[in-house]
């Protein structure tokens, strides 16, 4: 018999008062299938801080979730950065996921701060000096859109690791095989650290093919053949978008991987049906 997974999930934080509400009428409903840890993102430019950091302190203070701070490089100094990982560790978080970010509005690439973590791999090290943080970075099945190969891609991530990174969890990929290939070139750069599959079940599929197209995730011809003609919120849509998520996360599961990463974009139904279905419960 296959053992179930562990699992995590990842939140963002709200805008407004009705999303807030949503938000947590989905960590409440998502809870229960004890998760290993929830990670809550930080806004393009360092654009939600304050967000992101109330909503992880009341993570802590009215749950027993085990949150994951998400960190980046973007729009702060080195000492702004190091105060808001020293404000979490007092706070009892943990666990940071350290990214280096996506360049601000309104900038086509991404500029370090002239006194901040240029990358992610100094964010990394610069985390570790603060205190031992538990820490999560990005990996790329497809590769990250600016790496100029998937050698170059191999050798960020190992920087990443050599600083002191304990996981890596993936950009959602559609196609499974990208992650098995992202596994082989790991074992060849003798990358030991787990790297856990990012899952995005389909909410909406003109939103997500959207996404895809800003963050460089390939959605596949078969993909968009699926969901053509079906409308986001029907139940042809749902049970189309639940078909897909629970064959790929058995896919995983049956070649032996251990965790799996749920991008639930603040909305319980559809990651906790796949959940249910893949037994999780």
């Amino acid at each position: 018999m296959v053992p179930k997974p562990s699992i995590s999930f990842e939140f963002f934080p709200p805008k407004t008062e009705e999303m807030e509400k949503k938000l947590w009428e989905s960590v409440t409903q998502l809870a229960v299938l004890a998760p290993a840890f929830v990670s809550v993102t930080y806004g393009a430019g360092g654009s939600t801080r304050e967000r992101t950091h109330n909503t992880v302190r009341r993570m802590v203070a009215e749950t027993s979730l085990k949150p994951a701070a998400h960190l980046t490089c973007v729009n702060a100094s080195k000492a702004e950065v190091d105060d808001v990982a020293r404000a979490y560790w007092d706070a009892g978080v943990r666990h940071i996921v350290a990214l280096r970010g996506d360049p601000p509005q309104g900038m086509a690439t991404y500029q370090p701060h002239p006194q901040g973590y240029r990358y992610s791999s100094e964010l990394v090290a610069g985390l570790k000096r603060i205190g031992d943080f538990e820490i999560s970075v990005a990996a790329f099945p497809e590769k990250h859109p600016e790496s100029k190969s998937f050698e170059a891609d191999m050798d960020y991530l190992k920087e990443k690791i050599d600083a002191g990174a304990t996981r890596a969890i993936t950009q959602y990929f559609f196609n499974t095989d990208d992650y098995f290939r992202l596994i082989e070139r790991a074992a060849k750069h003798h990358i030991a650290i787990p790297i856990v599959p990012g899952i995005m079940p389909i909410v909406n599929f003109t939103q997500a093919k959207k996404f895809s197209a800003m963050c460089g995730a390939i959605v596949p011809g078969w993909l968009e053949k699926t969901f053509d003609g079906l409308e986001a919120g029907t139940e042809q849509h749902t049970s189309a978008a639940l078909d897909i998520a629970v064959r790929q996360c058995e896919e995983l599961i049956g070649a032996g991987v251990p965790h799996l990463h749920f991008y639930t974009l603040n909305r319980a139904d559809l990651t906790k049906a796949v959940c249910n279905k893949l037994g999780i419960d």
